[in-house]
Parts: structure tokens; C-alpha cells; sequence
């Protein structure tokens, strides 16, 4: 990638994340100083300050005020429109780097034109490894692997047990943390709407997939505070399902 001109560009969609934002915006400044680097910030109607704070620690970033909370997914979309890039990526509030991961990734799609969408490996804090979808969501791995005769059906849907060591295509592409070239990114225009938070990753995953590669790239990561906090409410459960419910409807009930 020999032209300068903001080659990548990341955005992080916010919600009330004054209290944890500052460790990942700090982390990927300090990491993308010497890159071709824009950061966005699409904030869905925050009220705990998390705007202000932005504003007033990193004038660099460019932040989006959205009224309200329009969800995840849609949070992203707004950015479309204003990137130039050759690629972005889709950053969660609670990721931590401490390496320039992007150019790595980035290099990787530019040596591979076949291949239009790639996450790296995604850590916990104590340094294991955190095992997330690969393979397309079924209701197997959905609703059985949560039960204790079932369990193993995670590692399937995770393909953990496989111990991918290198570039491995893969079905599933998380949304914490993934790059994705723009182009392709503009095309399709975004995560589908229909989702306000959950599957949205395995949805647009699913409509790159239809003519390109996604890759699991596993020599360089990233940290992930995962707390899955939504998912402790019924709230959350609820949206859940109803997420679950539309990705079905739309690629088909599949056990």
C-alpha cells in the first residue's frame, strides 16, 4: 500500500462508554500515529459524557452524534458515507491494543484480492485466547450448546478444537473486532438494519461470503473485554432471540 492517502480508517460505535473509552481510543492513536489512520466515533445519544469527553481528549477522532440509541449495527452505518479508505475497520468500545494491527490485516487483503473481510485473534485480559463463532449460526450451536449434554457443540461452533494457526478461511467473521475492505463495506451498504444488536456480524459475514473470502488471521491480536452485560438482562435475552429469529428468517432455520 504505497499510496498515503488514509489507506484505513476504524470506528467505534458508543453508549454511555465515558468509563471505559479513553484505554481503547489511547491505545489505537498510539498505535496508528505513524499510519494512514482515521478514527470515527458514532456515539448513540450517550448521557453519561462519553461525547464530551471525546471531544476534549482527542480532537483528532471525528465523532457522530446520533439522537438516540439506534443500535449496533446502524451505529456503524452512519459512518459510511464519509470514509475514503481502501479499508475499515469495525472496532468495539471495549478492545485494547497494544501493537499496530491494523497494517498487518490490511496487507493481508492487499496481498490477497480474493479475500474481503478478516479478524485477528481476540484475547481475554489474562492472555487466553477468547473462542468465538467461525462457523455459520445454526440452531444447534445457538440453543443446544447451552445445555450441559450439549456443550460440545460450542467447540464445533467455535472450531476450537481445530487449533487454527494460520490464515483459516472462516464462516462467521466477529463484530467486536474485524476489518473489511470499504468498497465492499459501501456496496452492500452496511449491516443490516433489521438488527439492532446480535447476528448483525454473522448477517453481513454471511453477504461477503456470497463472493469473497473471510479470514480468520490468527499472527496478531487483540484484547477484548468481554463482559456481555446485555445478555444479563431479560431485556437483552429477549433481543437476543429476536435477532436470532430474524437472521433465520432470512437465510433459513437451519439445525
Amino acid at each position: 500500500m504505497n499510496d498515503n492517502r488514509n489507506q484505513i480508517s476504524g470506528c467505534i460505535v458508543t453508549y454511555n462508554n465515558a468509563a471505559i473509552i479513553s484505554e481503547c481510543i489511547e491505545s489505537i492513536l498510539k498505535w496508528t500515529k505513524d499510519i494512514s489512520f482515521k478514527l470515527y466515533i458514532s456515539d448513540n445519544g450517550s448521557t453519561d459524557g462519553t461525547v464530551q469527553l471525546i471531544q476534549t481528549k482527542y480532537p483528532a477522532v471525528t465523532v457522530i452524534e446520533n439522537k438516540q440509541n439506534i443500535g449496533f449495527g446502524e451505529g456503524h452505518n452512519r459512518v459510511i458515507k464519509r470514509l475514503d479508505s481502501k479499508y475499515h475497520f469495525v472496532i468495539n468500545p471495549d478492545i485494547f491494543v497494544d501493537s499496530d494491527i491494523f497494517t498487518p490485516l490490511a496487507e493481508y487483503m492487499e496481498m490477497h484480492k480474493s479475500v474481503a473481510m478478516i479478524t485477528p485473534k481476540i484475547m481475554n485480559d489474562n492472555g487466553t485466547e477468547q473462542q468465538l463463532p467461525k462457523r455459520n449460526p445454526t440452531l444447534r450451536y445457538l440453543i443446544l450448546s447451552k445445555f450441559k449434554p450439549f456443550k460440545h457443540y460450542r467447540k464445533i461452533y467455535t472450531r476450537e478444537l481445530e487449533k487454527l494457526n494460520q490464515p483459516t478461511d472462516i464462516d462467521f467473521c466477529t463484530g467486536c473486532f474485524f476489518g473489511i475492505r470499504t468498497s465492499i463495506f459501501k456496496h452492500l451498504g452496511g449491516f443490516d438494519r433489521r438488527y439492532f444488536m446480535y447476528m448483525e456480524d454473522a448477517d453481513l459475514t454471511r453477504m461477503v461470503r456470497r463472493k469473497y473470502r473471510v479470514i480468520f488471521y490468527p499472527e496478531v491480536y487483540v484484547y477484548h473485554k468481554w463482559h456481555r452485560e446485555n445478555l444479563k438482562s431479560i431485556k437483552g435475552i429477549l433481543r437476543w432471540f429476536g435477532s436470532m429469529i430474524k437472521y433465520f428468517m432470512k437465510w433459513g432455520w437451519q439445525f
